[in-house]
């Protein structure tokens, strides 16, 4: 499967962190890294160039919805499968996660059904952690979120990466290659199934 072939799938990478030295960004650059060098077409977006305040239905009626959040939803539209970053806060989903995909399920397109953009993705998980688990603790909250608060679909395999801090090697890549390997699986996967979808 390459870039190239007729209604080839196409792959959006972010993570739910924009900190400074993100393991989970970094996750998330590994991805589109490892989806490009597999001839499937990836993209990877930084949440930080698309900030939003945080949603209240007060702001919504006064502001608007930003264009920030029309932006990111643009982005998204473009690709066919989506691979998500996941930080784990207290156990759940970041703020930072939350607040974006808030904002974007309120934009309304008059042609769609509600949600359109995430019922017709392909979604997968992944984390990246400091700790034992990597993070893996927080994609239940996400999933929720995704499966039931936004109705899309996604993939039940999940890739985590603990340990972060010692993970990975100079060049970004993991040390543990039968990790990497698995990571490359999922990705390859959501590709297929978007592909799927969408072909």
């Amino acid at each position: 499967m390459t870039s190239s072939t007729p209604n080839a799938p196409r792959l959006l990478f972010f993570a739910g962190s924009a900190r400074t030295g993100s393991h989970n960004m970094r996750l998330a650059r590994l991805g589109a890294s490892i989806a490009e060098a597999n001839g499937i077409a990836a993209t990877f977006a930084d949440l930080g160039d698309y900030p939003l305040p945080l949603y209240g239905a007060d702001l919504q009626n006064t502001e608007g919805i930003p264009d920030n959040a029309y932006k990111f939803e643009a982005l998204m539209r473009v690709h066919t499968g989506v691979f998500i970053a996941c930080p784990e806060y207290n156990a759940s989903i970041s703020p930072l996660l939350k607040n974006t995909l808030d904002w974007m399920s309120r934009i309304r397109n008059d042609d769609e059904e509600p949600l359109a953009v995430f019922k017709s993705r392909v979604f997968a998980l992944g984390s990246s952690s400091p700790g034992g688990m990597g993070g893996l603790r927080g994609l239940n909250a996400v999933r929720t979120v995704l499966e039931l608060g936004l109705g899309a679909l996604v993939l039940p395999e999940q890739f985590a990466v603990p340990r972060a801090l010692e993970g990975y090697d100079e060049h970004g890549h993991l040390k543990n290659k039968d990790s990497e390997e698995q990571f490359k699986a999922l990705i390859q996967k959501l590709a297929r199934a978007a592909h799927v979808l969408h072909g």
